[in-house]
């Protein structure tokens, strides 16, 4: 991708993100992150990845999914308004399981015997200094 793509994918990351926090009303969108945005080599269309905020394994990815695909074109057109480009790119929207695949990896690594006896140690180092610094001053 060239830097002038790279920019205006960012552009177009960025102002979706404020129109769906600020001027979408649809309550099946809610809260969620735009990942990045991957433009084609023509660039007629814009391809934004997404991923629900809360980390909520109930949330309703074809819900949002849909809510998504109803706002499109109002989307567009406020894009459009927004950004000054020759030709407004077509959207489309995917899901990215990213954020949620890295919650659980960590889930799963705080899981560890390994880690969690490391992390009790550290716990009870910081609970040892401070201590010894309250006692210290009285």
């Amino acid at each position: 991708m060239s830097i002038r793509s790279e920019r205006i994918a960012e552009q177009i990351r960025a102002e979706l993100d404020q129109l769906l926090r600020q001027e979408t009303s649809d309550p099946r969108v809610g809260l969620l992150t735009l990942t990045r945005v991957k433009l084609s080599a023509d660039m007629g269309t814009a391809t934004i990845f997404w991923s629900p905020l809360a980390a909520d394994p109930e949330t309703d990815v074809k819900d949002i999914s849909d809510g998504l695909t109803s706002a499109t074109g109002f989307l567009r057109g406020r894009l459009a308004r927004r950004l000054s480009l020759r030709r407004m790119p077509t959207l489309s929207f995917r899901y990215d399981p990213s954020l949620r695949e890295g919650s659980e990896t960590l889930a799963l690594l705080r899981g560890l015997p390994e880690v969690q006896s490391e992390s009790q140690e550290e716990r009870a180092d910081d609970e040892v200094g401070t201590g010894e610094g309250e006692h210290g001053e009285e």
